[in-house]
This record gives structure tokens, sequence and C-alpha cells, in this order.
């Protein structure tokens, strides 16, 4: 039997580390909290989950010495896994937060659901992606239209369309999923999506 890959999942303070690494562990693959860059030794990719504010979260990683940290895994392009906040923090800025800068690994803002829609916000609930790239490691094998559970009041805007992988509707339509080489990121929450989340986190643990 080979052995399970490590996956490093970040570790600053977020509230969802538990359901996260329990999603990555149930998928296939073992688990450590990166809380410096020791922690990234043998590593075989990192995941970067967060819930709360761009701000909030931008400042918790660069308290705790972990904002290098990832912006060097990225450099590299080492496999890196964002999910919710960890996905919108890898773009310039966010109208959540003005005046705090982003990874910048990807070009784009992160925006507010208009309020012209009328919907409640924030987006809550079971939605359908509307798969871009079937062949995306994250996408294989989910279908044309799988279900997935969001929580977010705001959304990232890349301005390069190609890295699009999926997106989904609430009133406008919204990058759900990017990869740009060994980077991949999700604005849903596969912890939180059942048999789908774990599909792809097995996914994304088989490219590894």
């Amino acid at each position: 039997m080979s052995k399970q890959p490590l996956l490093g999942l970040v570790d600053y303070g977020s509230g969802n580390l538990r359901s996260v690494q329990r999603a990555i562990e149930h998928a296939g693959a073992e688990c450590i909290h990166v809380l410096g860059e020791a922690d990234t030794e043998g590593c075989a990719a990192l995941v970067v989950p967060g819930v709360g504010s761009f701000g909030d979260c931008a400042r918790q990683l660069r308290e705790a010495g972990l904002w290098e940290v990832i912006k060097g895994w990225i450099a590299a392009d080492k496999p890196y896994l964002g999910i919710c906040l960890g996905y919108q923090l890898l773009f310039d800025s966010s109208e959540e937060s003005p005046g705090v800068e982003g990874l910048g690994a990807l070009r784009g803002k992160v925006v507010h659901f208009p309020k012209s829609t009328g919907l409640k916000i924030p987006h809550m609930g079971w939605n359908q992606l509307h798969i871009r790239q079937a062949t995306d490691r994250l996408m294989k094998g989910l279908g044309e239209s799988p279900d997935f559970y969001f929580v977010h009041s705001y959304y990232p805007a890349p301005e390069d369309e190609e890295i699009i992988t999926s997106t989904c509707e609430y009133g406008v339509e919204f990058a759900a999923s990017v990869t740009k080489g060994n980077l991949s990121a999700v604005q849903f929450h596969p912890e939180k999506s059942q048999a789908l989340g774990l599909e792809m986190l097995r996914n994304f643990i088989s490219s590894l």
C-alpha cells in the first residue's frame, strides 16, 4: 500500500480547521498543522482554509509569520489548495478590507455581491457549479452541475478568465474555483459538501 501524502494545513487560528482536517484525512491523506516554515518540511501540498474577514485573516497570517511562508510556497509553484478565504486572499485586494493587500498570486480583486440583485447576503447553502474545465484536477468526475456548500458575501473577480474552472450563479455569475499551475482554490467548502466534497479532495490528493 502506498504511503499517504502529507498535507500541511495552515493554522493561524481559523475556526474551521478541525472539519477541514477530518475531511482531508477521510479523503486519504495525512495532515499536519503548519505553524511556521519548519512545519512545511515533507509536505506534498499546503491547504489554506479560512473563515472571517479578508483583513483579519491577512493580519493573523502576518502576525503568525505565515504570510511569507505561503507566498514563497506559491512562488515555487508547489501544490496549494485554498478554501473560501484561502481562495480570496490569493488576489490583489478585497472590497471587504480596503487598503489591505492580498497575496497577489492571482490578478484581480474580491468584490461584494451587488445589492441590486435583491438576494439575501451572505450567499449561504447549497448551489450548483457550472463546470468550465471538466479535465481540471479538482473537477474530474464531479458531473456537469454538482452541488457544493457556500457561505460568503464576497467573491473573487479574476482578470484572467482562463484560470476559472467552474462558476456559480447567485444573482450574478462568479468564479467558484480556479487553477493556475499547481495552485487550486475554491470559494465553496468541500469539507461541508458531503460526498462530492470528499471526491474533490480525493482528486486533489491523487494529483500530488
